[in-house]
């Protein structure tokens, strides 16, 4: 009898552990499940939802024919091919020539922190960031400041950028600068008279003009600006009080040669001097009068794609490094001082021993960046301005402006939430798969 009755507890004792084992397993997969049990419910939902038009009425497949006959889905799906058949090439090839030489610095770790940093950032945040490191204004725009920067060392801006003349009776805008319309002769003057020049870009040291005396060697004459306030004055005559313009590149041209210059004082005179008699044309060099770099309008229908791929390649390329950076210090490196030994270079331990070991890494990375274009939407919305969004537009972006953003067809953004789960499904499958293979 006490045998039985010990026998009685112990199992009883059993199912409760087995009652407290399924507690358990209800606890922590029971969340799990009706997380689960709701995407396959909205996969379904979303599915079913994309035969029916705006309103609710069945129209069929008619949502899917949009999606391949209007011009901006069409445009949308250009833009995703675009995007998956470069963007992730170029994110894994990034992280793995990254990875691979920030393991030969010393401040390896700082530089695997940095590039990983751009990640801890929302992509909101990120977007607004180019947005702003895009824009056309130099004094703006970072990428245009640092262009601006260059190209003025090579070429300067002229003093007086916009200059105009005032009057053409004498001479004629060419190539940027001014030319005289007749030739000049040697002890003749040569008198421009120039407006439109912005007064915070006449120096301080300007003075009243001063018409020099004729030279029986050379070429004299006077460039100023051409006003006064209160109507004052006659327009193209050096009349008193108006500003000569120093430091204008003065030119004596002859058989389509410069053969001597000079540069206009503060009081906007000048004397060519040395010339052989002859006639001259006179021109005002195009120097003097050159715009400052405007910058390039980086978000336009022409860069557009480019500086989006730019913006998302700074933002991933991260992940790729840390991740290739750990399969890295995976590899067994008395093979790599093998390869070494038998007389392989780097580039040959590189090709044949580093990239094969690193290979399902890569995949792994090559895998995602094509799941995470082809559902990019935040980046596009934010970075793209208005005008140029509908250029730059992808499927995601077309999903959410149909259900939610102003056209209200939840039948046209389900049909386009469909096709990008179906284009999504066999990138998963497959990694899946892989994944499953790996482990046997």
């Amino acid at each position: 009898m006490p045998t039985l009755t010990r026998s009685a507890a112990a199992h009883a004792g059993r199912r409760r552990d087995k009652r407290k084992h399924r507690l358990a397993a209800l606890m922590f997969l029971g969340p799990a499940a009706i997380v689960l049990g709701l995407l396959v419910y909205a996969i379904v939902f979303t599915i079913g939802r994309s035969f029916f038009d705006a309103y609710g009425g069945y129209v069929g497949l008619a949502n899917y024919k949009r999606v391949v006959s209007e011009p901006r889905m069409l445009v949308a799906i250009r833009n995703n091919a675009i995007w998956v058949a470069i963007v992730p090439a170029v994110v894994t090839a990034l992280g793995l020539i990254f990875a691979v030489l920030t393991e030969r610095i010393r401040w390896s770790a700082a530089f695997r922190m940095v590039m990983f940093m751009p990640l801890v950032i929302s992509s909101l945040a990120a977007g607004v960031t180019f947005r702003f490191m895009y824009a056309g204004n130099p004094n703006e725009g970072f990428i245009n400041a640092v262009i601006q920067q260059v190209v003025h060392v090579v070429k300067p801006p002229g003093l007086y950028p916009g200059g105009r003349l005032s009057v053409e009776d004498f001479a004629v805008a060419v190539d940027g600068g001014f030319e005289s319309r007749e030739f000049v002769q040697v002890g003749q003057q040569a008198n421009f008279a120039l407006a439109a020049i912005r007064p915070q870009l006449i120096p301080e040291t300007a003075t009243e003009l001063r018409v020099p005396a004729p030279s029986p060697s050379g070429i004299t004459g006077v460039v100023w600006l051409d006003f006064l306030s209160g109507g004052r004055g006659t327009r193209g005559q050096p009349d008193p009080e108006k500003r000569g313009l120093p430091g204008i590149k003065v030119e004596a041209i002859q058989d389509g040669k410069v053969v001597g210059k000079a540069y206009t004082g503060n009081d906007g005179s000048y004397a060519i001097t040395g010339l052989a008699p002859g006639a001259y044309k006179v021109r005002l060099s195009p120097e003097s009068f050159r715009q400052p770099f405007g910058g390039y309008y980086w978000l336009g229908r022409d860069f557009i794609i480019p500086a989006l791929i730019l913006a998302y390649v700074w933002i991933n390329t991260g992940f790729a490094v840390m991740m290739i950076g750990a399969g890295l210090s995976s590899i067994n490196r008395d093979l790599l001082e093998a390869a070494r030994t038998e007389g392989a270079n780097e580039w040959q331990v590189f090709r044949y021993i580093t990239i094969p070991s690193l290979m399902p890494v890569l995949v792994v990375i090559f895998v995602r960046a094509i799941i995470s274009v082809l559902k990019i939407f935040d980046l596009i919305l934010v970075v793209a301005p208005e005008p140029v969004r509908a250029d730059a537009t992808v499927l995601a972006l077309e999903m959410w402006n149909a259900a939610f953003g102003g056209m209200n067809d939840h039948g046209l953004g389900s049909a386009l939430a469909t096709i990008l789960f179906l284009l999504i499904l066999p990138v998963m499958l497959s990694n899946i798969r892989r994944f499953r293979l790996e482990q046997q």
